[in-house]
């Protein structure tokens, strides 16, 4: 094919509301691929951009066209031939810039396509000087119409050369007569010839003009066709690149459904650390609590402990007293033992003095 894409991006598509010519209308319901095309065969770039089967951009790069960044992620263009300002939204401050500088380097482009077909114009239009006295090919042409200067030349000679110049034995009178009427015959010729290319070069340019005319119609039905059957062709290359973003897109969901189900394990696995924490957590509480009952039931036990030293140092106390005053009674008893013995030993002897 003679257009192909060279450059392809994703944006959200705009239009400048006809009515308002302030407020954006959105021309695609979501991002859309945005391609340059370029024509090999009539040197032309174009941005093109479908929205299924209908062609939301369709427009011609011309030098005069400029790209302008509205904001970090937007740009905006006009076009004279759509009547239309196109705008784009991008995804990243990134792919705005590409574009951009897409725009300016095919924009360059176009502007140097123009020139050299001006002067292939030029070129053709208008016939060069060493050329003037050949036989040119060209119908519009001055001499292709007229005759060229050589064809037209022969009338002056022609009328020249009947005219002998004077002997040499007529009288100077009759001669400066003669060369007078001479040079007012050749005058008189140019005048005509000088005429008659005149009016060839007005019926030639007047031949060129409609033949431009013509050749810009010719031209404009061209590109309408051609931009028919490339809306034709961007459907069937915009089958492709939907069927690409598809598989990009299906590969993109399968990244996500997986990355989707480790965030589930993930989550998994959090609430089981979470659950594990909340035991920590009860059986923390758990041993709080007995410890706290340790604690009481320890400073239970000490205060028993205390009362129990303290019921045991009194007893110890009141043992040591019962041992001193069972002490003084075993002394006290001893000395009445003895004094029941030497008693017993008196009354003894008294019964055997008896």
């Amino acid at each position: 094919m003679g257009e192909q894409p060279i450059f392809s991006t994703r944006a959200h598509v705009f239009q400048i509301d006809p009515n308002t010519k302030k407020n954006w209308v959105p021309t695609s319901k979501h991002a859309v691929t945005v391609s340059y095309f370029y024509d090999s065969t009539r040197n032309v770039y174009r941005i093109i951009s479908l929205d299924g089967s209908k062609a939301i951009i369709n427009s011609t790069i011309t030098p005069n066209m400029t790209f302008t960044k509205t904001s970090q992620k937007f740009g905006q263009w006009a076009d004279s031939r759509a009547n239309t300002v196109y705008g784009l939204g991008f995804s990243s401050e990134h792919h705005l810039s590409k574009f951009a500088e897409k725009f300016q380097e095919f924009k360059e482009a176009a502007r140097l396509a123009k020139e050299k077909s001006q002067e292939k114009m030029e070129l053709t239009s208008t016939p060069s000087q060493e050329s003037a006295g050949g036989d040119l090919q060209s119908p519009l042409t001055p001499e292709s119409i007229n005759g060229t200067d050589d064809e037209r030349t022969p009338d002056v000679t022609q009328n020249s050369e009947p005219r002998a110049e004077p002997t040499q034995n007529a009288l100077p009178f009759s001669h400066s007569s003669a060369i007078s009427k001479h040079w007012e015959a050749e005058l008189a010729t140019l005048k005509g010839n000088n005429a008659k290319l005149t009016a060839a070069l007005l019926e030639s340019t007047a031949n060129v003009k409609q033949w431009k005319q013509q050749l810009a119609a010719y031209q404009e039905e061209a590109e309408r066709l051609h931009k028919r059957v490339t809306e034709l062709e961007c459907v069937s290359s915009q089958a492709n690149a939907v069927h690409t973003h598809k598989s990009e897109l299906n590969q993109t969901i399968q990244e996500l459904e997986e990355a989707l189900k480790e965030k589930e394990e993930e989550i998994e696995r959090l609430k089981q650390e979470i659950d594990n924490a909340r035991e920590l957590q009860e059986q923390r509480d758990s041993l709080t609590q007995k410890l706290q009952e340790v604690e009481i039931r320890n400073k239970d036990l000490e205060g028993q402990l205390s009362d129990l030293e303290q019921r045991l140092e009194k007893s110890q106390n009141e043992q040591e007293a019962f041992r001193n005053n069972l002490k003084t009674l075993l002394e006290i008893l001893d000395g009445k033992i003895f004094e029941l013995t030497e008693l017993r030993d008196n009354l003894a002897k008294l019964l055997e003095c008896s």
